[in-house]
């Protein structure tokens, strides 16, 4: 049985049927446990519900966990390795949304897109306060330092050079190009926007400090939320620090009534969906259906992991 672990959307489930074949995934939406069905589970495709050591253990059958993107984090590793469990994922399936999600958070911030929304929707438009002006600004001339230089930062450099940022990066190595490299800390102090691009890991887990930025930059998080101690975001954001954030991830998701970043007004904010666009899902359900086919004839996997 191959189980989809999801709330899908109607055109997530006609993609399943489509590239699958009407019927053969089950679908169990997000919020419900696996263990009706875990007994009978021979490939789990993951979103975001953790994949715990618990689940993996009462699932005697499964071979495959395939992620539906990059990020493993939420799948307990060592008990698939453990159990003979096979971890893949899909790098760069998600990548050109990401990208396209990294640069529409980053203009939202600087143009104040939601603040202007709301008082256009209120009848204030041409009547707000003129000084409001004052605060917005554009990519162009602005120092931008991309966390991490994988497929969804290098397609998001070109475009933010064509619009007339100056681009730095920080990696694990150094890249080929136009562009400069910096070590973090340099990276951080020296860049009006970061974006972060990068997994997280036991190593990566709390490293950007708010304060450790320029005052009044902004930060991009498509990534994910504990790469960045929420706690000091909220402060450097409240003081004024920094200008503004676009975030996509959180440390906790789905992000709770009554966090206090919900009553940041230089906080814009998404639910995790930077990857999910129709178009990554068909190309992520195809190398789903492929490590399938694959599992089934004994072949070896696409992007294994464990």
């Amino acid at each position: 049985m191959i189980v989809l672990h999801a709330r899908p959307s109607p055109g997530f489930r006609e993609a399943v049927d489509a590239i699958f074949g009407a019927g053969v995934v089950k679908h169990v939406d997000e919020a419900a446990p696996l263990d009706a069905v875990a007994p009978d589970i021979t490939a789990l495709l993951h979103v975001l519900t953790p994949v715990t050591p618990e689940f993996i253990a009462s699932a005697p059958n499964l071979k495959l966990i395939q992620k539906l993107g990059v990020g493993v984090n939420t799948i307990a590793l060592d008990a698939a390795r453990d159990q003979g469990v096979a971890v893949c994922n899909m790098p760069g399936t998600n990548s050109q949304a990401v990208a396209e999600m990294a640069l529409s958070l980053m203009m939202a911030v600087l143009r104040r897109t939601c603040f202007f929304d709301a008082r256009t929707r209120a009848g204030e438009g041409w009547t707000a306060d003129p000084s409001e002006l004052d605060s917005v600004g554009e990519i162009g001339g602005r120092t931008i330092g991309l966390v991490g230089f994988g497929n969804s930062a290098q397609l998001l450099a070109p475009a933010l050079k064509a619009l007339g940022a100056r681009l730095v990066y920080t990696a694990r190595s150094q890249h080929d190009g136009p562009y400069d490299y910096l070590p973090l800390d340099r990276l951080l102090a020296e860049s009006d926007i970061v974006s972060l691009h990068i997994p997280l890991t036991e190593e990566t887990r709390g490293t950007i400090d708010p304060f450790a930025m320029k005052k009044g930059a902004v930060l991009v998080n498509t990534a994910r939320g504990e790469l960045v101690d929420q706690g000091k975001l909220v402060r450097a954001l409240a003081s004024g620090h920094l200008r503004g954030a676009g975030l996509d991830v959180f440390a906790e998701e789905p992000l709770p009534r009554g966090n206090p970043l919900l009553g940041l007004p230089n906080a814009v904010l998404a639910p995790h969906i930077a990857w999910l666009t129709p178009e990554t899902l068909v190309r992520s359900l195809t190398v789903a259906h492929e490590n399938c086919r694959r599992l089934m004839a004994g072949e070896p996997l696409l992007h294994q992991v464990v």
